[in-house]
């Protein structure tokens, strides 16, 4: 029976996720409340396969997740607000934002930059191919820092007097192309070409498998590093203007994009575009521009496969975003929150999105919610 816990499903997405479902190393599944249609798999899906990976149903944003940071200093609040379009100005400055952007080097902080080399080092002792790891020995460390497009973001929030800074991004084109390659590798192994649509797995115990196991693994930290990294950064900045050292921590770090092996079975869960609930798991699901995000502790429930949204859903495509979404009403839903709102970022206004609120009550059995934080600041790639 298929666990399909969505809201306002529409066929496409259904026919999408069924499609997924018919292949017979598929052991469970459970569709989240913000499904909607996505490449191969809709995002929101959850699938657990015996033997079999499938680098389609973890998708090309390898490491796509959240970390919520909480800045522990009296009376930040207040000072922020004052100065909130010098914060919003220096940030943008500073933090590669957009698509293809990238860090210089020599701007990597000396801790992210020795974390990394223990991830190559981490890596080289695994399965690898060796082409991929050349390249990504000349071209991953300035990925580390930025935040790249879409729906990705940085965040200042507030909660009461508390004040958060929430960051959505995963491992850039770092994930996008190992993604592809072991995407266009599985499906040549089944003697087509060119049939991206398609499902196409991966046997885990292969040399192929063993491979994208392990640099998706790489993958997966490497979004862990990029968010901190971006982290390190805005502190600092906060610093810079505020002429003082900010004591902070990081309450979650978490990707939503991945496949992870089941404990000591063969059994592989796939979450694309969903957070892992295990009892008493700490999560971030963000909502909009405008409803900021939510803090959320698991339940650990089996129905869901201890999983929940990873946001709001989208209701619309960007194309058709653009097309029907007006400006000002835009500008307007944002009143008070300082953000890059115009034609670049209309595709991401609050309008192209499911109700963030109609969605958490649908996951109630799946995350208590600990806190809703709402936005002060929002940076858009």
């Amino acid at each position: 029976m298929k666990k399909i816990f969505a809201n306002n499903l529409d066929e496409n997405t259904l026919k999408q996720f069924e499609d997924c479902l018919k292949h017979n190393f598929v052991v469970d599944e459970a569709l989240m409340p913000d499904a909607h249609y996505g490449y191969v798999a809709p995002i929101g899906s959850v699938i657990i396969t015996k033997d079999f990976v499938v680098p389609s149903w973890v998708g090309y944003d390898i490491g796509c997740g959240v970390t919520a940071i909480k800045i522990n200093e009296k009376n930040i609040l207040e000072k922020i607000k004052k100065n909130n379009k010098k914060i919003f100005e220096q940030i943008n400055k500073k933090i590669p934002m957009g698509l293809g952007k990238l860090q210089a080097e020599h701007n990597i902080s000396i801790e992210t930059k020795q974390k990394f080399l223990e991830l190559i080092k981490k890596l080289e002792k695994k399965e690898h191919e060796k082409e991929l790891l050349k390249w990504l020995k000349r071209k991953a460390l300035s990925n580390l820092g930025t935040l790249g497009h879409g729906n990705h973001f940085i965040e200042i929030d507030y909660y009461k007097k508390e004040v958060w800074i929430i960051i959505h991004t995963g491992s850039r084109h770092v994930g996008h192309h190992i993604a592809s390659y072991y995407m266009k590798k599985a499906m040549e192994l089944q003697q087509e070409k060119n049939n991206f649509e398609k499902t196409f797995a991966l046997k885990a115990n292969s040399k192929i498998g063993k491979e994208y196991i392990a640099i998706l693994d790489f993958c997966l930290e490497f979004a862990l590093l990029n968010r901190k990294e971006i982290a390190l950064n805005v502190v600092k900045e906060l610093e810079n203007i505020f002429g003082k050292t900010i004591k902070w921590n990081m309450w979650v770090n978490k990707n939503h994009n991945h496949v992870e092996k089941i404990g000591k079975t063969n059994n592989f869960i796939h979450r694309k575009g969903a957070t892992p609930s295990k009892k008493r798991e700490k999560g971030v699901i963000p909502g909009n521009m405008r409803d900021g995000s939510f803090l959320v502790i698991g339940k650990g429930n089996k129905n869901f496969l201890e999983s929940s949204s990873h946001g709001a859903g989208r209701t619309m495509s960007k194309g058709q975003a653009k097309k029907s979404i007006k400006l000002k009403d835009f500008e307007k839903t944002m009143k008070g929150i300082i953000s890059n709102v115009g034609e670049k970022t209309i595709d991401e206004s609050p309008f192209a999105y499911k109700n963030i609120f109609e969605v958490m009550k649908a996951q109630q059995n799946s995350v208590k919610i600990y806190k809703h934080l709402k936005p002060l600041i929002n940076w858009k790639g």
